[in-house]
């Protein structure tokens, strides 16, 4: 069985996808230290480039668990993220069949992030038509940093397989892995180039709604038309 363990991210981006269709299980790290890098942002189009939109935290927040990082809804994101994914998608070949969703997504209260990151996510698996069990990481109550954890989560979902980011290299402890008899692969992923409304340029890491407005139902056949 092969596993992923990854931080919750904001509307992830296209290559998060291409490696879940690598594995059979996703272990969701909301138990881990919130990381601002991309678990309350990423990255969409626009006319000369592309922009990030971010989800705004409290931030007596910042340095908690992820499954407890409250969303500031003082300020009216809401309506500005979907307003600016409706400017840069709305006319672009297949935003149609996904703006409801948005539109109902945004409406919703949204007081945790992390809640909002799992809705996503849970939603763009079935619309990917990914076949993968998603298990939060509080549920195994392991202990443990870095690799060790890696390990301990790996053994307690009986994984025999996990599955890194090619930047895993920098830094997990391979001994681990092979004293613990689980095997360690690395995601090869070379992000295709597709036809994409507003640029000439093609613009790779874009947050998984460029793939979807703009490829449709064969986001997922052109996101795996590589060697793995």
């Amino acid at each position: 069985m092969k596993v992923a363990i990854h931080q919750p991210n904001y509307l992830p981006y296209s290559g998060f996808f291409h490696k879940l269709s690598l594995v059979d299980t996703l272990v969701l790290m909301d138990n881990t230290q919130y990381d601002k890098k991309f678990t309350n942002r990423n990255k969409i189009i626009v006319p000369n480039g592309w922009i990030w939109i971010s989800v705004p935290i409290k931030k007596e927040h910042k340095f908690s668990p992820n499954r407890i990082v409250e969303i500031n809804n003082d300020i009216d994101w809401k309506e500005n993220h979907l307003q600016k994914i409706q400017k840069s998608y709305a006319n672009s070949k297949f935003f149609h069949l996904y703006e409801n969703y948005f539109h109902s997504l945004y409406k919703k209260n949204w007081d945790f992030l992390f809640e909002l990151n799992y809705e996503i996510l849970k939603k763009i698996i079935e619309l990917l038509g990914l076949n993968i069990k998603i298990i939060k990481e509080s549920e195994l109550e392991v202990q443990g940093n870095s690799t060790q954890r890696l390990v301990n989560i790996c053994n307690s979902v009986n994984a025999d397989t996990y599955v890194s980011g090619i930047g895993g290299k920098d830094y997990i402890d391979t001994e681990l892995f092979e004293k613990n008899k689980i095997n360690l692969e690395y995601q090869k992923f070379s992000h295709p180039d597709y036809p994409q409304h507003f640029s000439n340029s093609f613009i790779p890491n874009l947050s998984i709604i460029d793939a979807l407005a703009n490829l449709g139902p064969k986001t997922m056949k052109v996101l795996t038309n590589q060697s793995n």
